[in-house]
């Protein structure tokens, strides 16, 4: 068992960790969250989820904990449900969802097999974290698949999840993962390859390479950030989700799929969000 899996079960939370400073320290980070879009691993880019498993799996074998937060369980349901595109009404949400998180963790489980590696499928409602009780339920058993070396794929449980009680995208569910298990670094993945200071495409938009701690962004101007269609994030969702878990001390990186990689490796990709140092 992990340091911080046994502090979770004596304590029922995870120790602190060392924080990261900077890009060249991700490759030593011991427990990472990586979170991606629907748009990114459903539809015609099905297949990259192969070589985000590959990024996962190499991290995985220097000795790191990680944890997948996958959306697209309603994206991959739709054709399966002959729908022609993402349902409004919530029933047949919840009937997508239903299928196509079976066809999801299939896929991800036989890429997973070229190396070796069981996935562990872990679905979760707003409501789960905010229970004192559930939430850690919730912590033990990540601790526990963690400490078994199980690689955990959470998404929102959307078959029984209603607009009420909706996380409301998984941006904020990665956050919140990674306030749970205390994770030294989350990796927001989506189709853009950084932060931007205005919609990228527009004249004078530039990436923003690092945002400290303390920094607000308001000289910042929102579009949306991923393909529109099957996705709810946007760019502040990721926004919002990464100045969220860098508050609590968990670095974050925000950067394209296609880069993944890079990310994991430490190269200087993607916009890096300043973790507040943890009490």
């Amino acid at each position: 068992m992990s340091d911080q899996g046994a502090e979770a079960q004596r304590t029922g939370r995870a120790a602190p960790s060392a924080m990261l400073r900077s890009r060249a320290e991700v490759p030593t980070a011991r427990r990472i969250v990586v979170k991606v879009g629907s748009s990114s691993i459903s539809g015609p880019n099905a297949g990259q989820i192969a070589p985000l498993v590959d990024a996962l799996a190499a991290a995985h074998a220097r000795g790191a904990e990680v944890i997948l937060v996958s959306s697209g369980a309603i994206a991959t349901g739709i054709p399966f449900l002959q729908l022609d595109a993402r349902p409004t009404d919530l029933a047949t949400q919840q009937a997508a969802a239903a299928v196509g998180q079976n066809v999801l963790v299939y896929r991800y489980q036989e890429s997973l097999d070229r190396y070796g590696i069981v996935a562990g499928q872990v679905l979760l409602t707003a409501g789960d974290l905010e229970q004192p009780i559930s939430r850690g339920n919730a912590m033990r058993a990540m601790e526990r698949l963690l400490g078994l070396r199980i690689l955990p794929i959470v998404n929102e449980n959307d078959t029984v999840a209603t607009h009420e009680i909706r996380f409301g995208d998984n941006d904020r569910l990665a956050a919140l993962v990674s306030r749970l298990v205390r994770a030294d670094l989350l990796v927001l993945l989506s189709d853009i390859d950084a932060l931007y200071t205005a919609p990228p495409g527009e004249p004078g938009a530039r990436p923003i390479a690092e945002v400290p701690a303390d920094d607000d962004l308001s000289g910042v101007r929102i579009g949306d950030i991923g393909a529109a269609g099957v996705g709810t994030g946007g760019a502040a969702t990721k926004i919002a989700a990464a100045k969220l878990a860098a508050d609590d001390g968990t670095a974050v990186l925000l950067t394209s799929t296609a880069q993944v990689a890079q990310a994991l490796s430490g190269e200087r990709v993607g916009t890096w969000f300043e973790a507040t140092p943890r009490s």
